[in-house]
């Protein structure tokens, strides 16, 4: 199925979640804040968050350093 990610289409698999979406991509989601159809997920539901044909996901990926 196709997605928007940060913009970009993206494919992926039928039935994924926001959390098996982020495993995929080797995004830890403890370093991530996602917003999924202009609404920020809690980390505890990313497993939860099924993914739909044509829904839009911001990904901000935190750095560390200093």
């Amino acid at each position: 199925m196709k997605i928007i990610v940060n913009g970009e289409e993206r494919i992926c698999v039928d039935k994924a979640t926001i959390g098996s979406f982020l495993e995929e991509r080797s995004l830890p989601s403890k370093m991530v804040v996602v917003e999924h159809n202009g609404e920020i997920v809690p980390r505890s539901q990313y497993t939860e968050t099924n993914l739909t044909e044509g829904d839009v996901l911001e990904i901000v990926q935190m750095m560390a350093g200093g």
